[in-house]
């Protein structure tokens, strides 16, 4: 997706972004720390977009193309239809899916680099205008499983900025360094040479 913003009250900006993913996150009455980090593992590496360097469609994940990502909160993603009513019970109170909803906009930010500018957010339990320009359009609901609770689930590695690459120029081995310090050892003691004959 592309061109996503988050407008409250419709004159008022709280997230937006250009490329990349927009979370609508549904936090069930049986979400833990434990469904928030699965999330993030699962949403950081999903590769959906085309590859920056190939461009093999379906190859690369938000990192890999440096994308931002826009979290907004969405309760009615738990609904149940009893009969043509919409049931929310399955959703998790306010006050806790507050708390679990700050902790995975945290847990984001561990592992997107940039993520002051890329990792943005809507305004939690407020009524607001999600603007998505659907590039395809591409929609994947992803559900935590069942059986998480037996398992340990590690956090995601922090990603780190590729360092820059020195300049050719720049790049020397320990045997071309060692030459030029002898090199420049024998200049000065020549120097040294000469300046000792003119006194004598």
């Amino acid at each position: 997706s592309s061109g996503i913003n988050a407008e409250y009250g419709g004159d008022r900006t709280t997230g937006s972004i250009g490329k990349g993913m927009c979370v609508l996150l549904g936090i069930s009455t049986t979400d833990t720390d434990k469904e928030i980090q699965w999330m993030v593992n699962k949403l950081v590496k999903l590769r959906i977009f085309d590859h920056p360097d190939t461009g093999k469609p379906w190859d690369a994940d938000l990192l890999q193309c440096n994308y931002g990502i826009l979290v907004v909160s969405q309760f009615t993603l738990q609904c149940v239809l009893k009969g043509n009513k919409p049931d929310f019970h399955g959703a998790m109170k306010s006050d806790e899916s507050e708390k679990m909803y700050n902790k995975f906009c945290a847990a984001i930010r561990q592992v997107v680099p940039n993520s002051e500018t890329l990792v943005q957010e809507g305004e939690f339990g407020a009524f607001m205008q999600v603007h998505i320009q659907n590039d395809g359009p591409v929609t994947i609901p992803i559900d935590t499983p069942e059986s998480l609770a037996n398992q340990k689930v590690k956090p995601a590695k922090p990603q780190k900025q590729p360092k820059k690459k020195k300049d050719e120029g720049e790049k020397k081995d320990g045997g071309e360094k060692k030459k030029e310090l002898e090199g420049k050892k024998e200049a000065i003691e020549s120097v040294t040479e000469g300046v000792e004959k003119l006194k004598n």
